[in-house]
């Protein structure tokens, strides 16, 4: 149908009809004729996008646009997002220059992706290659990309046995570390945006180093893993930066081991419940006090501010150094750094928890954190009857929900669900404490 066809061609109007008013009408054949053909319809007007935005991009300039580039103009009139309309762009811009490419993808026989990947093998082939094999490299890269049960790996494998029997000093581009980028960005709402393009060594590197790290944790009951993917690899991640930090191997920054730093005022750590009872007081006593006891925030060195929330959970096991300072904020005195959970407790929690003490989780020791169960800068000391292990993910969810943990007559440690899990708020014995069920 190429280009120039229509979506009222490809489907009767009848079944059109049904799919956009009631889908459920649809006979299963049908249902399945009908995803098919208008997604071969959305190819066809992708190229056709394609296509445009590259007349636009060579044709229209900035008084015409009214915007810096054809980039900044698409992303503007569209929902796409800046960087999905770069993409367009550049690869209407290079198919101009590439008429045997751009056939086979304006008669979508190959796919976007696919055509800017031969694109880019055109655009820069091996060293060794001569000239006169460029049209039977770009046929045997366009055979492999054409129809619908090509894949990138395949596409990628015949571009890796060209650029081998070429026998190029460079790096094909999935080697190539000069193209490696990394960009980790503060968002608006404080989180951070992470986008990367990598080689592949570094790829495997990171996909190996996350693998063990984000499998899925089923329940001791058997209950699946309710994470996503791209959730459990987040938290992988997570544990990934932490096992690192805590390392020590990073070297020093300003003459100290990297890792989480946080500012926080200690009353700001107490629960709001126990500064509300007293604010009255410290109003009276220091009124701009008070306000930044109740409603304080806590501040890190590279995203800036907290919650206290966060700051508890991050102040459970950590090495804290008070600072005394004056009515303007300057520093009057410093005290000792000290260890919230030391070594020796840490091992005292590894001998008895045996890892992450949650029930039917058991994550092991080295990817835990020691939690008070009475916060310390609520006066809960740091010792054995008021710690207990925790992997990161219920160390957050400990200081995020309405679980509690209370220390058992056996000295261990005992969880309350909150009551949207058990009405009737029964404990649950540790997880190395769970007896076997009965068969």
């Amino acid at each position: 149908m190429g280009l120039g066809g229509d979506i009222q061609g490809a489907l009767s109007d009848e079944i059109l009809a049904t799919a956009v008013g009631d889908a459920w009408r649809l006979a299963e054949a049908e249902l399945l004729e009908s995803v098919v053909r208008i997604s071969e319809e959305i190819q066809r007007l992708e190229a056709l996008r394609v296509k445009l935005v590259g007349a636009v991009d060579h044709r229209c300039k900035v008084d015409v646009l009214g915007f810096p580039n054809a980039k900044m103009w698409l992303a503007s009139k569209t929902l796409l997002e800046v960087g999905a309309a770069g993409r367009i762009v550049l690869l209407g811009r290079g198919l101009r220059f590439q008429p045997e490419i751009a056939d086979e993808y304006f008669d979508t026989n190959i796919s976007a992706e696919h055509a800017a990947l031969i694109m880019k093998f055109c655009e820069r082939p091996p060293k060794g290659m001569p000239l006169e094999a460029m049209d039977d490299c770009r046929n045997a890269l366009l055979f492999a990309a054409t129809g619908p049960t090509a894949n990138t790996d395949a596409v990628r494998a015949v571009i890796a046995r060209l650029e081998r029997a070429f026998e190029s000093d460079d790096p094909p581009p999935s080697e190539d570390t000069d193209l490696n980028e990394f960009h980790a960005s503060k968002t608006l709402n404080g989180r951070v945006a992470v986008k990367g393009d990598l080689d592949a060594v570094t790829g495997e590197m990171l996909l190996s180093a996350l693998s063990g790290l984000s499998k899925p944790r089923p329940a001791q009951d058997g209950t699946k893993d309710s994470r996503t993917p791209g959730q459990r690899r987040a938290d992988g991640f997570t544990e990934l930066l932490r096992r690192y930090l805590d390392s020590g191997i990073a070297g020093e920054e300003g003459g100290q081991r990297p890792h989480v730093s946080l500012h926080v005022n200690v009353k700001d750590l107490a629960d709001h419940t126990d500064c509300n009872a007293s604010a009255e007081q410290d109003a009276a006593a220091s009124p701009d006090d008070s306000l930044f006891a109740v409603d304080g925030v806590a501040w890190t060195e590279w995203m800036g501010p907290l919650s206290i929330k966060a700051a508890r959970l991050l102040s459970c096991d950590s090495i804290y150094t008070p600072i005394v300072l004056d009515e303007n904020g300057a520093p009057l005195d410093l005290g000792i750094s000290t260890r919230t959970v030391t070594k020796r407790q840490r091992k005292a929690l590894v001998a008895r928890d045996r890892g992450c003490a949650f029930p039917g989780c058991g994550a092991p020791p080295s990817w835990c954190e020691g939690h008070h169960i009475v916060h310390w800068s609520a006066g809960g000391p740091s010792d054995m009857g008021n710690l207990v292990l925790l992997c990161g993910f219920h160390h957050r969810l400990l200081h995020h929900s309405d679980w509690e943990i209370e220390m058992g007559a056996d000295r261990h440690p005992t969880f309350i669900p909150p009551r949207q899990v058990d009405w009737e708020r029964k404990p649950i014995p540790a997880h190395n404490q769970a007896r076997p069920r009965a068969s």
